[in-house]
């Protein structure tokens, strides 16, 4: 064998453990959700195998699992959104601060992630819940006599999901200030521009991927999600992956759930793949590094 053909195959050695594991953890339970959705659950509660089209027939056609699925494109938007809006300032903090120890903002950023999601989320029950800190706060200061409801409704949701999501956010647009060149920002100041014009036509363009990978990240996760709807949502604020988890865990609807959990898959692979056509995904990979 020459020096080459061995340089040729090196790459494919090296690639061969990471190819194994996504092959083995990824990409063959995914050929099983596939065929379990076109198979047919009988009334016995028995799985029959074949090529049926019921489940897909019933998620497409169904008015319910479309309006489920209007609901959670539009929760997870507007969680995106205001992510969005609530991340950039503290994103732009510490990108640019003078603070000699930048790293110590940086690990309090990552601080939540050190906490379970499901623990961070239901703190809020304790926060906002009937005999919550809010409410003992206001009817303390006066300004209630009843506790008022603020959970198990769309806002909450939306809060619950901003509180997982804004760190996602922080980072994606920390990584592309921090790339950003200090000269080039110096450079339209001393052509007369002021601080905000430097800001606006410099700095805001050129962090724009980063935003839009936060966006994207952000709104992957929050449309995915089950365990923030469960517990601070109501029960017409379920989300479509809920459907998901009733048709597998509480129905044992293995073919149905597939069917369900394929349709998300395929709407936000699609909108990942836009993204990757139009911005690139390496973007996301860098706030990894």
């Amino acid at each position: 064998m020459t020096a080459t053909a061995r340089g040729d195959r090196r790459p494919w050695v090296l690639l061969t453990p990471a190819l194994t594991a996504v092959t083995l953890l990824l990409v063959i339970p995914a050929c099983f959700i596939v065929v379990y959705s076109f198979w047919l659950r009988t009334g016995t509660g028995a799985e029959q195998a074949g090529f049926y089209l019921d489940n897909w027939r019933e998620v497409l056609t169904d008015p319910f699992y479309r309006d489920i699925l209007g609901q959670t494109l539009r929760i997870a938007g507007i969680s995106t959104l205001v992510c969005a809006l609530l991340g950039y300032m503290p994103a732009y903090f510490i990108a640019y601060t003078r603070f000699r120890h930048r790293a110590y903002l940086l690990l309090l950023l990552m601080l939540p992630f050190w906490i379970s999601y499901i623990i961070r989320t239901m703190s809020w029950i304790s926060i906002l819940g009937v005999s919550g800190a809010v409410n003992a706060l206001l009817q303390w200061l006066g300004i209630i006599d009843e506790p008022l409801q603020m959970l198990y409704n769309e806002p909450s949701v939306i809060l619950g999901l901003v509180h997982f999501l804004l760190p996602f956010m922080i980072l994606n647009i920390y990584v592309s200030l921090d790339g950003i060149d200090r000269s080039l920002t110096d450079a339209a100041k001393s052509l007369g521009c002021t601080g905000w014009q430097a800001f606006r036509e410099v700095t805001l363009p050129l962090s724009l991927p980063g935003l839009a990978a936060g966006c994207l990240l952000c709104f992957v996760l929050g449309a995915g999600t089950y365990i923030t709807p469960m517990i601070l949502g109501g029960p017409t604020d379920a989300m479509f992956a809920n459907l998901v988890y009733e048709a597998i865990i509480t129905q044992l609807n293995w073919p149905l759930g597939s069917a369900l959990s394929l349709v998300l898959l395929a709407l936000l692979g699609g909108l990942v793949a836009i993204y990757t056509r139009y911005l690139g995904i390496d973007q996301i990979a860098k706030s990894f590094r």
